[in-house]
């Protein structure tokens, strides 16, 4: 099934192992063959992978765009099981990532993702909400 996309000016877009950055004007085009598309707003780039969440989501990304994802996925095990041992409300959105790898679903557990980043975000707010003021 062809996979239409849209872009803003200057937006990014990987098809496959081609990263792709649209010109100044909105396009538009479609994606006739099978292929794993990331647009720049799912994206988190290895710099910006600043907490144990988005690292994970740096860790799943590779695993769904490389051809061999067991790395990508191990170094997932590896960082999703120091996050539940840090943060055990965690669980249920490490459990949802993993269900969609195990289905071999590497896209929708990128996006399961997100979720766990949301939480971590508010674990985080609520923890500097928290701390005494330093004076």
């Amino acid at each position: 099934m062809p996979l239409r996309i849209e872009l803003k000016p200057g937006e990014r877009v990987i098809i496959g192992d081609c990263a792709i950055r649209n010109g100044p004007r909105r396009s538009a085009f479609i994606v006739e063959t099978p292929h794993k598309v990331l647009r720049e707003s799912e994206i988190v780039r290895e710099s910006e992978a600043d907490t144990p969440a988005k690292q994970i989501c740096v860790a799943l990304q590779r695993a769904y765009l490389l051809d061999d994802p067991f790395d990508a996925e191990t170094e997932f095990m590896g960082l999703a099981n120091a996050v539940m041992q840090a943060a055990p409300s965690s669980k249920p959105f490490i459990a949802a990532i993993y269900e969609k790898l195990a289905a071999g679903d590497h896209y929708r557990a990128l996006k399961a993702a997100r979720d766990l980043v949301a939480h971590e975000g508010r674990l985080l707010a609520l923890a500097e909400a928290e701390a005494p003021a330093s004076a």
